[in-house]
């Protein structure tokens, strides 16, 4: 599945956000990439501004924009508000769940966990890192030496990191369950989602 691989501390500094996680270049210039960087921006149209809040969550949780937009029409179809369906599809994915349980210190790290079948959802392998998950889902990391070691380093790595308060973990047992849906305050999310949907309904 392509994603992106480009330059992550640029695009960082590019929102002024960290994206893919702290990083000291980002904490020492905090204006954007580029010989005009330390130049004060130019004001944003509506447009603009939808543009840079949707490339901010495609990046975070790591699509390409066929997939994003693929999100947001799937959110379009569901009951209730469409930002917040949106993000809620978002955040229950297989890969982030993995990344939220601590079994990936990094997304692309827990999509690749995913994508290797060294996880399983209510005891089967799945290997699809966009595969929605539903409450009471239960995600294992596998029961063989490669999966477990992996789930067990990436733990390790990962004790800065709490887990969301809608997922359960039980670390001994290498096991998470999806305890509900998050709200969007659980989420919190790192862009602002509306300004995505007025993006995508012009």
């Amino acid at each position: 599945m392509a994603r992106y691989k480009g330059p992550r501390v640029r695009i960082s500094r590019r929102f002024g956000i960290p994206i893919f996680g702290n990083s000291k270049y980002l904490e020492r210039r905090n204006y954007p990439p580029g010989v005009h960087g330390p130049k004060s921006r130019r004001k944003l149209t509506d447009y603009g501004m939808g543009l840079v809040e949707k490339q901010k969550l495609r990046y975070y949780y790591g699509l390409m924009e066929k997939q994003f937009r693929g999100v947001y029409e799937k959110a379009l179809k569901r009951r209730g508000v469409t930002g917040e369906q949106m993000l809620q599809i978002l955040e229950t994915r297989l890969d982030n769940v993995v990344f939220h349980l601590g079994f990936g210190t990094t997304r692309a790290a827990a999509r690749q966990m995913v994508n290797h079948g060294h996880i399983t959802v209510n005891g089967r392998k799945v290997s699809i890192p966009s595969y929605a998950l539903k409450v009471n889902d239960v995600i294992v990391a596998k029961d063989n030496t490669v999966s477990r070691q992996m789930a067990t380093k990436s733990l390790e790595l990962s004790t800065s990191r709490s887990v969301p308060d809608w997922l359960s973990l039980s670390k001994d047992e290498f096991k998470g369950v999806v305890m509900r849906i998050p709200t969007r305050d659980e989420i919190n999310p790192i862009a602002n989602e509306q300004a995505v949907v007025e993006f995508y309904s012009r």
